[in-house]
């Protein structure tokens, strides 16, 4: 698994707008922290449109997850 640093978070907004490569950075993300949460802020039940915030905390400690 590659690691998510803090220094990616902007990347999030440049990355290709297919929901695979988004899924891909996001679970990243959320698998490199160490406390994750989701919020819905908005949800149209009529055209499907959503607003969901993810909120947590990277893991600073390098080689965590990596085996090392």
């Amino acid at each position: 698994m590659a690691r998510f640093h803090i220094q990616d978070v902007r990347s999030l907004e440049n990355a290709p707008t297919s929901p695979a490569s988004l899924r891909s950075k996001i679970g990243e993300m959320i698998l490199s922290s160490t406390v994750a949460r989701a919020k819905v802020e908005a949800i149209n039940t009529e055209t499907g449109e959503y607003r969901v915030v993810l909120q947590g905390t990277l893991d600073k400690e390098e080689g965590r997850f990596e085996g090392k």
